[in-house]
């Protein structure tokens, strides 16, 4: 896996980091049940704190794409190979659809966060 950092970007550094991983994870090159480096080993490959990395492990986490355990580390609980096929079918659909409307990509993006936070907060 491999990540790079833009220090003067307008993203902090832990979304950088978090975003790397749920790229790699959701395009299949880090693969479900695969030990993600130490934060500690990860925070040194990149120059960055310990803390930043487990902030961005921590969102990981939220978001429901990793594991944290003491002694254990963190660990890759994505979605299996049935349910990534089925979710990009619904997806596929979904730009269909909103395609055939006409909408801008920012738009729909700006749509789809909201019923991302809205569910989030249900």
């Amino acid at each position: 896996m491999l990540i790079r950092l833009t220090p003067n970007e307008n993203m902090p550094l832990h979304e950088q980091i978090a975003h790397a991983v749920r790229d790699g994870i959701l395009n299949g090159s880090v693969a479900d049940g695969e030990r993600l480096p130490s934060a500690k080993a990860l925070g040194e490959s990149l120059g960055v704190s310990l803390h930043t990395v487990l902030r961005a492990y921590q969102a990981l986490r939220d978001a429901g794409l990793i594991d944290l355990r003491r002694g254990r580390g963190a660990v890759v609980t994505a979605l299996s190979e049935p349910s990534r096929a089925k979710a990009t079918r619904i997806l596929d659909e979904a730009v269909c659809h909103l395609n055939e409307l006409g909408l801008p990509p920012e738009t729909v993006l700006a749509l789809f966060r909201s019923r991302l936070e809205r569910a989030q907060i249900s």
